[in-house]
């Protein structure tokens, strides 16, 4: 332990390539929040840091060697951290985010446990690379995993074309989930949040309005049983989501995506008297693809998103640098 975290440590060791799968040389990567958790407190949630691991699930690179024809030397590809057994019945039936099985970058969920990407070379399923075009900026196709995440909450809540939408709480996450809201056709996309910082991200990441969650005004979306077909929780504070039952319209939809936890006194009797459609929504399936797609092509810019960049012996000062939520958002290492 240094200062209270868990020492993270730069090896550099050879890497073997035995002709099976993609051998990827990683040249940048972002840091998310279970990093952090990992770094800071040596677990998320129930699973804890029992042996070294390393980190990292938001990782691009450009391929060494692969045993796909179609992967050719030099091919720039995002990699999908999550490694499905294509086996169980969720994996049949094209639920793979609910895999029994599933093998996900950086995770202590198994013993031995899951190694992530920060790492100068990585061998992979070759289905876990999905290219993207050389000419793309590296530091907008880092976003792809977060952007698979959003991208499958708003297909959570079904057709947002023309719908009125609620988010609240913009992070990182919730910024993603307005721009992929917008992109797909919502007219209103309202955002809130208790920092000023995340409030202007929203805006540049495509809100129509944000407001103040201690000191905006929000009776207007009160009337008539609420205002908004469908809303985000992105925060997982309680208050948070008893603010989405107050202002999602009666028959309206809420989806669960920020992570917290149990809350002793849930208001079920709003979620029943207006018959509100609430939903979780977990990691993501075919929207990866989805996601390399629309950064490559620039239906979504990520990049009022980034807020730092350092190259890879620096990772305890990366680390450090994330951790602070009034000055960082989404922070990249370089390979």
């Amino acid at each position: 332990m240094i200062n209270g975290k868990h020492q993270v440590e730069v090896v550099s060791k050879s890497v073997s390539y035995q002709g099976q799968g993609t051998l990827v040389r990683i040249t940048r990567g972002g840091i998310c929040g279970s990093d952090l958790h990992y770094y800071q407190h040596g677990k998320v949630g129930n699973f804890e840091v029992r042996m070294p691991m390393v980190l990292g699930h938001e990782v691009v690179g450009y391929v060494v060697k692969s045993d796909a024809p179609s992967l050719q030397e030099g091919q720039r590809v995002a990699i999908n951290p999550a490694a499905s057994c294509g086996e169980c019945k969720y994996c049949r039936s094209g639920e793979d985010n609910q895999c029994t099985g599933m093998r996900f970058f950086g995770s202590a969920m198994y013993y031995p446990h899951v190694d992530g990407g920060f790492s100068q070379y990585k061998v992979v399923e070759t289905r876990q690379c999905v290219p993207f075009d050389a000419g793309a900026d590296e530091k907008v196709m880092v976003f792809a995993e977060p952007l698979a995440v959003c991208i499958h909450a708003t297909h959570q809540a079904g057709d947002l074309q023309g719908k009125k939408v609620f988010i609240s709480g913009v992070g990182p996450i919730g910024c993603l989930i307005a721009a992929a809201a917008r992109a797909r056709g919502a007219a209103e996309v309202v955002c809130t949040d208790i920092s000023e910082r995340s409030l202007v991200m929203a805006n540049a990441m495509g809100a129509t309005m944000t407001m103040n969650a201690a000191s905006g005004d929000f009776s207007p979306y009160l009337a008539e049983k609420g205002y908004f077909d469908i809303s985000f929780e992105a925060s997982g504070h309680p208050s948070s989501l008893n603010r989405c039952l107050e202002v999602t319209r009666a028959k309206g939809t809420l989806v669960q995506v920020g992570m917290g936890g149990n809350i002793p006194e849930f208001p079920i009797m709003q979620l029943i008297s207006k018959e509100i459609v609430l939903t979780g929504s977990f990691r993501f399936t075919s929207e990866f693809a989805t996601a390399v797609e629309w950064l490559a092509s620039g239906i979504i810019d990520p990049l009022p998103l980034l807020s730092g960049e350092y190259d890879y012996h620096e990772i305890d000062a990366a680390l450090n640098f994330a951790s602070d939520k009034q000055k960082a958002a989404k922070v990249q290492l370089t390979f």
